[in-house]
C-alpha cells in the first residue's frame, strides 16, 4: 500500500484540488467579466435613457418653434428691397410726414459688409431719410421688428445743412444687410 500512496495521494487529492481550484478561479473570473460587462451596460443604459429624455424636451422645444421657421421661410423667401419698400410705405402711414421722409432707396446686388463673409446670401441696402431723432428711432424699431432678417451695417446721422436756422430735422442714412435665401 505503501507503494500506491504517492500515486493516490497525486491523482486523488493534489489534481482534483487543483482542478477545484482552477474552476473556482475560472468561475471568478468569469463572475468578474459579467459584473464589470453589467455595469458597463447600465451606465450605457443610463446615458441612452438621459440623452432620450433630453431629445424629447428639444424636440418638445421644436414643436413649439415650428410655426416661427415657417414664418421665418417666408420671410427670407421675398425680395428684401421690395419688402423694405412695402413696410416703409406702411410705417410712413403711422408717422406725422412732417417728421418722417424717405429721400433715396438703393439696392446693391454686390455682396458686402456682413454678406462678403459668410455662405448666406444677402443684400445691402442703403436708405436715406429725413426727421426727427424720435420719430427715427420708432421707424427703426418698426422696420426691423417686421423685418428681422435686416442687420444694421452703418447709421449715420447729420444735421440736415438745406436750412438755414436750426431744425429737428435730421438727415439719416442707413445701410442694412439683408438676409435672403
Amino acid at each position: 500500500m505503501n507503494l500506491y500512496r504517492q500515486s493516490i495521494a497525486l491523482f486523488g487529492i493534489v489534481l482534483p484540488a487543483l482542478a477545484c481550484a482552477l474552476l473556482v478561479a475560472l468561475g471568478l473570473t468569469l463572475k468578474s467579466r459579467m459584473l464589470d460587462s453589467l455595469n458597463n451596460k447600465q451606465a450605457l443604459f443610463k446615458t441612452y435613457e438621459t440623452n432620450r429624455v433630453k431629445a424629447l424636451e428639444i424636440e418638445s422645444a421644436i414643436i413649439l418653434q415650428r410655426p416661427h421657421i415657417a414664418h421665418w421661410t417666408a420671410l427670407l423667401a421675398e425680395e428684401s428691397s421690395s419688402a423694405v419698400n412695402t413696410h416703409l410705405r406702411a410705417i410712413a402711414e403711422t408717422l406725422p410726414s412732417k417728421e418722417f421722409q424717405k429721400t433715396a432707396f438703393e439696392r446693391s446686388t454686390s455682396r458686402g459688409g456682413f454678406g462678403s463673409a459668410t455662405a448666406q446670401n444677402s443684400s445691402q441696402l442703403r436708405i436715406v431719410f429725413r426727421g426727427t431723432f424720435r420719430t427715427m428711432q420708432r421707424a427703426f424699431l418698426e422696420l426691423e421688428s417686421r423685418m428681422p432678417q435686416l442687420q444694421l451695417q452703418e447709421l449715420r446721422i447729420d444735421p440736415n445743412p438745406n436750412q438755414q436756422t436750426p431744425s429737428p430735422l435730421l438727415n439719416f442714412q442707413v445701410n442694412y444687410t439683408a438676409w435672403e435665401n
